[in-house]
Formats: structure tokens, C-alpha cells, sequence
């Protein structure tokens, strides 16, 4: 166990500069070392546009990645949009069928005087009859045009 002057000795140097868990340098020259605080100033200067220089960047060309669909996508490309050719497909369409029916159905019963039973819940079935169908004839995750590689939607 050191003695109480070393003890001392030791607790005045940690009180002095970095602390010895955190200095990476373990007492040797700082010269190589990134200065994390410069750093950060530097970046707030350069925002500030008090640095008196003006941030460029250093990288090389960004690459922009080619999309299926552009900005303005020609409709009338028949790769695009298919009429239905299977009968999964022809039942989707139906299910699309019977929810807009049902949401036209909603708005005519919103606005009937009297509201019956039967008829909100002849609507009610219609549209989830027509939204649980979704989920049986979506298909292939892969096959969808509107997403990219990653499952994102385009």
C-alpha cells in the first residue's frame, strides 16, 4: 500500500487534467490526438457561419440509385398497371369493390333521418367482409411493383 504522500501525490495529479480512466494517452504526449471540444467548436462556427470559411463538402459524387417509378410515371405503360389475369387478382379486385360499396353505404346511412339496425349492420359486414378478403388474395410481397428492395413503399 503506497504511503500517504504518494497517496497524495496521486489524487493532486488526478485532480489535474483528464482523469486517468478516461485519458487514452496514459500520461504520454497528447500531439496525435483528435480534440473532440475543437472539434464540436469548429462545427458550431462553421453553422454559426462565423468561422469565416465556408463549409464544403469533401466527398466524392453521390450516386443517385435509379427508380422503378419516377416522379412522373406514364400510366399507360402497360408493365405498370396489368388487368387482372388470375383469379386471386380478380378477387382482390372484388374486395376493392366491396368496400368502396361500403363506404358509399356508410355515407348514405349517415345521412338517412332514421337509422335502422339491419342496414348498419348489412354496411358494417360489407366492409369487413370486403377488408378481411384483403388479407387472403394480397399476394407475394416480392411481386409488388410499389415497394423497393427493402420492403419500403415507393
Amino acid at each position: 500500500m503506497p504511503n500517504r504522500a504518494e497517496r497524495r501525490a496521486q489524487a493532486k495529479a488526478n485532480r489535474k487534467g483528464i482523469p486517468q480512466q478516461y485519458d487514452s494517452t496514459r500520461g504520454r504526449g497528447r500531439s496525435g490526438m483528435i480534440d473532440e471540444y475543437q472539434l464540436q467548436q469548429k462545427s458550431i462556427r462553421l453553422q454559426d457561419g462565423t468561422d469565416g470559411k465556408e463549409w464544403k463538402p469533401s466527398g466524392g459524387k453521390v450516386e443517385e440509385p435509379e427508380t422503378v417509378l419516377n416522379t412522373n410515371p406514364n400510366y399507360s405503360d402497360p408493365k405498370m398497371f396489368k388487368a387482372p389475369h388470375s383469379v386471386r387478382q380478380w378477387f382482390r379486385v372484388g374486395s376493392w369493390t366491396l368496400i368502396a360499396l361500403a363506404i358509399i353505404g356508410f355515407f348514405v346511412v349517415m345521412w338517412l333521418p332514421s337509422h335502422p339496425f339491419w342496414l348498419i349492420a348489412t354496411v358494417s359486414g360489407v366492409f369487413i367482409v370486403g377488408v378481411v378478403s384483403l388479407f387472403f388474395t394480397a399476394g407475394n410481397s416480392k411481386d409488388n411493383p410499389n415497394l423497393d428492395q427493402n420492403g419500403t413503399a415507393v
